[in-house]
């Protein structure tokens, strides 16, 4: 396949890529604007923060998957994509150890005030006095905010501090994650009211969506405690800024790698009311930016790409989470030449979608079964049609709910 990294990819990783038989085209300093003149005729894009707009999308006359280095899609227009059958994949949780030391530091720098310490001794000024005063971390309340990969690691090192973790009841959650939840000693809240009102410390590990876009608002910072902090790791987005700005005036105090507006590639001017104020200790959305993180997200990106090329697609985000199909229809036939080329002409004339299919082969090699979701109306003359084909051995069929 002929792949596109518009982003740092570690070098190991790419040229075993082209050792496996893939031409790559390594091109980081590309940005979201020059995407639409560089993807030409790639078949995959692989992307870690660069924008990939709908234009980039139309101008890829050969694009079939777009890879996010990392977790968050929200720099990809994932509705273009579907609409032109483009699978926008990501990889998730293997950047959750690097974002969860960079919020543990982040907590730690705004704590201790390591930001202004290290300005202060860089302009030759002493002042011993001032920086003794700090609250410290150990026994403070931590509400942790998204408890996916990256929230139960920050918890399990805020643990680690000596603190006490608190998250929001919610229903739903799998198995697993309600294991490591209780592993790491996080106590459950019933509400998020309750959680911003006994917590010393927020912190955000929430996607960016439209529930969560804009979040922390005037309402949700006025229930945090006074001088309080609030870090976020996740999505700039989820932050009214202008309501940050307000309760950063007011004592709150804040550590932030992510911001509403950022700059759509590695380097740029970058000027933020928020990023600049006092209060806040900042970093450059460098959260998964480690050799460890960026060693694990590249083998995510090869095992994703290892699949599709022998047709099985990984991580994918874009896709339908419910078929809109009416029916199941089971064709058990002979493994033939033209069998299922057969069965769709007659879903064809009988005006039948098929929205998804598998067909799998029995040992020997001698007959097949095929499970096609359909929409559309499947009645008896169609099972008849669909049985009447030589190499049919029997159509069945049942109502999807």
């Amino acid at each position: 396949m002929k792949l596109l990294f518009a982003d740092q990819f570690p070098e190991e990783a790419r040229g075993a890529l082209a050792v496996a038989g893939h031409e790559v085209t390594f091109s980081p300093s590309l940005t979201a604007d020059d995407l639409p003149g560089a993807i030409d005729d790639h078949q995959v894009l692989v992307v870690r923060s660069t924008t990939v707009s709908a234009e980039t999308i139309a101008a890829g006359s050969m694009l079939s998957m777009v890879i996010r280095a990392g977790a968050g899609t929200n720099t990809i227009d994932k509705q273009a994509a579907a609409d032109a059958g483009v699978y926008v994949c990501n990889v998730p949780g293997q950047n959750a150890i690097a974002v969860a030391e960079l919020a543990m530091g982040l907590l730690i720098a705004v704590d201790r005030r390591i930001a202004d310490n290290t300005a202060d001794l860089r302009a030759g000024n002493w002042n011993k006095k001032i920086y003794s005063e700090a609250d410290g971390i150990f026994g403070k309340s931590v509400g942790i905010i998204g408890v996916g990969s990256i929230g139960l690691a920050f918890a399990e090192r805020a643990k680690a501090f000596g603190m006490s973790t608190y998250a929001v009841r919610k229903d739903g959650r799998n198995v697993d994650t309600e294991n490591r939840i209780r592993a790491a000693g996080i106590r459950l809240l019933d509400s998020q009211e309750e959680l911003l009102e006994r917590c010393d410390v927020i912190s955000l590990h929430v996607p960016a969506n439209d529930d969560t876009n804009g979040m922390v608002d005037t309402a949700f910072l006025a229930k945090m405690k006074p001088k309080s902090i609030l870090i976020n790791t996740s999505r700039g987005e989820v932050i009214d800024e202008a309501a940050l700005l307000k309760a950063l005036d007011g004592g709150l105090r804040a550590g932030l790698d992510v911001y509403a507006d950022e700059p759509g590639s590695s380097t740029d001017t970058f000027v933020s009311a928020v990023a600049q104020h006092p209060a806040v200790v900042g970093t450059h959305h460098i959260g998964a930016s480690t050799d460890q993180s960026q060693a694990a997200i590249a083998g995510g990106v090869s095992e994703i790409l290892d699949c599709y090329a022998t047709g099985r697609v990984l991580n994918c985000v874009n896709m339908e989470k419910a078929t809109p199909a009416t029916a199941a229809l089971i064709i058990r036939h002979y493994d033939r030449v033209g069998v299922l080329a057969q069965v769709f002409d007659v879903l064809r004339r009988s005006e039948i979608n098929v929205e998804t299919m598998e067909n799998q082969i029995f040992a020997g090699s001698n007959a097949a079964v095929a499970t096609i979701d359909v929409a559309g109306a499947l009645g008896e003359d169609v099972l008849d049609a669909l049985r009447n084909i030589d190499e049919v051995i029997h159509a069945s069929s049942w109502k999807r709910s």
